[in-house]
């Protein structure tokens, strides 16, 4: 309770200096002293580290592992992991949020090695650990990337000399699982050789990491140049980079290539990093790349052909970051799928064509353009959120199935072998 008079004394005698009336009643130097003993922090060597803290009229501040974190008394109470609280089993809160007073402040804080105790007015008591507090403060988050990435150019990519899975590996090992699964998640691209060049084959590859994600084009597609659907990639035409599924509020996470069959010339895909590009842009004109990430767009598909009939409408950002990190997680880049631009004024308008030029500068740049033929036995996995493809024209027959993978699904596999994801 000293210290909560502490705190409140430090309080009166900031808002008596404000009014002028502390400096007539007392000499400078006295006034520094009570101001100066009311601030005192608590110190406690904490194993291998000093944790100081202080309690406020309005939250509970924190110093530990060099990170200054603040914390709100609602939140504190919130997020207790007591077994009245928090089923630890489910891994489920138990506690009625609105339950909690808006008001509330502890009662007592106290500190034994790295827990933190804090008494509430009804007596229950909530325990934390300082390394737990560390990782889920708001703080702690910003100072974490969600994802680590490799970003990279053609040359970057080439030199790492990311290896390839083997197809018997990638289905019966953890080990080749997750030697695939690491490369996808660090560069966005990874390749599985020795498929057996049939959609059923592609198929249970797939399943391997994810549910299939079922689409207005179906669960497994296949496709040749027939232009039996109302897309440029049922044709032999170049396709320029985009990413996928723009027109789906949650654009598709992961898409997987295999060409069957190709009796012609050309048709090698284009790969290019769209966080290496936006990188580029937010080192060289970061008021451009905030502007590509707030300026909400629509994205639109339209189909009437034979018995296919659909209207699909997308809305997002060109790039979708975190707020409280600012990482960089979805790139939505599709030339041929925006829609008109009427979600924001005219003055807004032009200041977006220029970020955007800017951003497909750097798309374009040669060095920044990763080609690969795609042949029989050689499967590609592509982070749709992330790296854009094209194609080149071609001539001959040319044979392709894929799918689309629920992102969700692939990041828990991810996260089930250990990885960061």
């Amino acid at each position: 309770m000293w210290y909560h008079r502490l705190s409140h004394l430090q309080s009166r005698l900031q808002d008596l200096l404000k009014g002028g009336v502390i400096c007539q009643a007392l000499p400078q130097p006295t006034f520094k002293s009570l101001l100066s003993l009311a601030v005192r922090w608590h110190h406690t060597a904490s194993t291998s580290l000093t944790c100081a803290w202080q309690q406020h009229e309005d939250h509970f501040e924190l110093k530990y592992a060099n990170t200054v974190m603040r914390f709100d008394y609602v939140w504190l109470r919130d997020h207790c992991r007591s077994a009245s609280c928090y089923n630890s089993k489910t891994h489920q809160r138990s506690l009625d949020t609105a339950s909690v007073d808006l008001c509330i402040k502890p009662k007592t804080i106290c500190l034994e090695e790295t827990t933190l105790s804090f008494t509430w007015p009804d007596g229950h008591v909530t325990k934390y650990d300082l390394n737990w507090l560390v990782k889920n403060s708001y703080e702690g988050q910003k100072q974490k990337v969600i994802q680590p990435r490799i970003l990279w150019n053609a040359e970057i990519y080439q030199q790492a000399q990311v290896p390839s899975v083997d197809c018997q590996s990638f289905l019966e090992t953890k080990e080749g699982l997750k030697k695939f699964l690491q490369n996808f998640l660090l560069y966005g691209i990874a390749f599985v050789e020795n498929v057996p060049p049939t959609q059923e084959h592609t198929e249970k590859l797939a399943e391997r990491i994810s549910l299939i994600r079922e689409t207005i084009y179906g669960r497994m597609w296949y496709f040749t140049s027939d232009f039996s659907r109302g897309d440029t990639a049922y044709t032999k035409l170049a396709l320029d980079r985009h990413t996928d599924t723009t027109y789906f509020q949650e654009p598709c996470g992961i898409q997987v290539f295999h060409c069957l069959k190709h009796e012609g010339t050309g048709g090698r895909t284009l790969l290019v990093d769209g966080f290496y590009a936006a990188q580029q842009v937010l080192q060289k004109a970061p008021e451009e790349f905030e502007l590509l990430s707030k300026v909400p767009l629509k994205h639109e598909y339209i189909e009437d052909v034979g018995e296919c009939h659909n209207h699909m409408i997308g809305v997002g950002p060109v790039l979708n970051i975190y707020p409280w990190n600012k990482e960089l997680y979805l790139i939505r880049y599709n030339n041929y799928d925006r829609a008109a631009i009427n979600t924001v004024p005219y003055d807004v308008v032009h200041r977006w064509y220029t970020a955007h030029r800017t951003l497909t500068i750097e798309l374009r740049r040669p060095e920044n353009e990763f080609w690969v033929k795609l042949k029989p036995g050689r499967v590609l996995f592509i982070d749709n959120w992330r790296v854009l493809h094209g194609r080149e024209s071609f001539t001959g027959y040319r044979q392709l199935c894929g799918c689309y993978l629920t992102r969700d699904d692939v990041l828990n596999t991810a996260r089930l072998l250990g990885l960061q994801a």
